[in-house]
């Protein structure tokens, strides 16, 4: 019998305290993972309060499926589609947003779907298994161009050329990528110098997986989304894990939270600028030592939080 994936949920605590969870709000999980945080929301809800929580993950979807609650609404779907699912839902306007983005350990600890490459397995890595091109399926055939593009802009690794003209250099050769050892093994050939304890591999991959999943995409586009359907004093809390998500969520709530640029000499006081549409609450959080000390993983994990303002913004409010 196999031992079950195990997942510690990151900055568990603080996440829902950031959400303030009124036991008759509205609120959205936009990645339900193994339902840690949503678990905890729903303990917070009183019989009124009501949960939708999303994933791409099919095995997510079926831990969703174990909560016999009716307060949850489980979505199987990208966080991108937000906006149109509340619509199909008949849910105008939620209490509070939460992201906890990236990949999860079970994802990662599965061989089977190609995350990571301490495992011979083969070269998937689509969050949503059902649909879409799989990691080889896209390695097989794109250009090298493409290929460089993807993994030095999403995987910042410096040996992005040498490594996209190895992989079409093989493909010519007739030999194609199918496992994640295989790639494993030609980045390992490719990457001439690497940070200490960093396998050759490691920026590779995330690239891949970021590209193939359109992680980015979806969080550029999920982000105004979620905050113009936010009620006035609803929470907007976002966890991310590598600087090029958290870049962009520091990026889209410091534009948010400040108040338009005027030309310099007009006779309006700061005090009579239009209001922003979010607050930034508190500083950036970080998941504590003795906590890291049993999820290594979480090292990375930075939390941001903002507050919606009473303020109409978007073509959806």
């Amino acid at each position: 019998m196999s031992t079950p994936l195990q997942h510690i949920t990151v900055l568990l605590d603080e996440a829902v305290e950031a959400l303030a969870v009124r036991a008759d709000g509205v609120y959205v999980d936009c990645t339900f993972g193994r339902g840690g945080h949503s678990r905890l929301i729903l303990s917070r809800l009183g019989p009124e309060g009501r949960l939708i929580a999303f994933d791409k993950d099919p095995l997510a979807i079926a831990e969703a499926g174990r909560i016999d609650d009716p307060r949850l609404t489980i979505v199987h779907a990208g966080f991108e589609t937000l906006a149109d699912e509340l619509d199909r839902l008949g849910v105008e306007r939620v209490d509070g947003v939460l992201m906890d983005l990236g990949v999860s350990s079970p994802q990662i600890d599965d061989a089977q779907r190609g995350f990571s490459f301490r495992f011979d397995a083969p070269l998937d890595m689509r969050m949503d298994t059902t649909r879409g091109q799989t990691a080889a399926d896209w390695l097989n055939s794109a250009s090298e161009d493409d290929i460089r593009r993807v993994i030095r802009e999403y995987g910042e690794e410096r040996f992005a050329a040498s490594i996209a003209r190895a992989i079409v250099q093989n493909r010519a050769d007739g030999t194609l990528l199918h496992t994640t050892r295989e790639l494993a093994a030609l980045c390992a050939r490719c990457v001439r110098t690497r940070e200490p304890g960093q396998d050759p591999a490691t920026r590779t991959f995330q690239a891949i997986r970021i590209f193939i999943n359109r992680e980015l995409d979806e969080l550029e586009a999920v982000l105004p989304q979620a905050a113009a359907r936010l009620l006035p004093a609803g929470r907007l809390v976002v966890i991310a894990f590598h600087s090029l998500e958290d870049r962009i969520v520091k990026q889209f709530m410091r534009a948010a939270s400040s108040p338009p640029e005027l030309p310099r000499g007009m006779p309006i006081r700061a005090a009579d600028l239009p209001q922003p549409p979010l607050a930034l609450l508190g500083k950036p959080v970080r998941e504590g030592s003795e906590r890291l000390a049993a999820n290594p993983r979480a090292r990375s994990a930075i939390m941001r939080v903002a507050s919606r303002n009473n303020v109409r913004w978007g073509p959806s409010t």
